[in-house]
């Protein structure tokens, strides 16, 4: 039988907001048994590029990431958010290690084509993740802190979206163990009404997915999460979690199956 592992990715909005973010550490550090943060950080980093002179370019909610811009999100991802999360998580007594995808090779990427004739620049989408090290790392009682960057094995860091970190991450565990993939972000699920956060769809198949994406209630940033969300599912995971960022024990928000 396996062991249960919990993978909770929180989003860069929730990063930004002390009070939140002290609150899903507490409630992350709480979580019996085996897990792993990922993390977000974009807002972070626009302002760091704001601050340089550094325009932020987005297509569709993706960040355009020239040579410039790498090595802000590099610094910002991979240095001050990463390393500031890891600080805090030592101080709520779990023992954290953070990683980017080079590192201990967890995950492997290549330059994204270009795509509608619009070239993404150094962001990079998965080719395989290294559940055998990453699993070698949390038998030794090693709690892992995802930033989402990650390597094409040629020497090159490449930015790559935070949600499918955390699905890549998730189905190369899923042979090791029972796990649990939660994002955690402002929302308390997927919305029926954006406006009003009671109306969360406790369930969503693919079918289901379709239907909502046709007729415009998903839409936006939250059509690759859930995208992300049913391929981790088709891989193996046992089931993944939509909710508030707050709330993050596994009782609450929308189930995708």
């Amino acid at each position: 039988m396996k062991t249960d592992l919990k993978i909770i990715k929180v989003g860069g909005a929730v990063v930004e907001d002390d009070e939140q973010l002290t609150q899903l550490l507490k409630d992350f550090s709480a979580i019996e048994g085996k897990k792993v943060l990922v993390h977000g950080g974009g807002r972070r980093a626009t302002k760091v590029a704001a601050s340089l002179g550094i325009e932020s370019k987005m297509v569709g909610g993706r960040r355009i990431t020239d040579a410039d811009m790498l090595e802000v999100v590099t610094m910002v991802y991979g240095g001050l958010v990463n390393k500031t999360l890891v600080a805090r998580l030592q101080a709520n007594g779990i023992n954290a290690l953070g990683l980017t995808g080079a590192d201990i090779d967890a995950i492997r990427s290549h330059k994204r084509p270009l795509k509608d004739g619009i070239d993404f620049g150094y962001v990079g989408d998965v080719e395989c993740a290294n559940g055998n090290m990453l699993h070698t790392l949390i038998e030794t009682g090693i709690t892992p802190v995802m930033a989402p960057l990650t390597h094409d094995g040629k020497g090159t860091i490449l930015n790559t979206n935070a949600d499918t970190i955390a699905a890549e991450t998730a189905k190369a565990l899923a042979p090791y163990y029972d796990v649990t993939l939660i994002y955690a972000f402002e929302k308390a699920g997927v919305l029926l009404n954006p406006d009003d956060d009671t109306s969360i769809i406790p369930v969503i198949r693919r079918n289901d997915f379709e239907q909502y994406k046709a007729n415009g209630t998903i839409a936006g940033g939250m059509i690759p999460k859930i995208e992300n969300a049913l391929n981790a599912i088709d891989a193996g995971v046992n089931r993944v979690i939509i909710t508030r960022a707050d709330a993050i024990d596994g009782n609450h928000g929308t189930v995708i199956m």
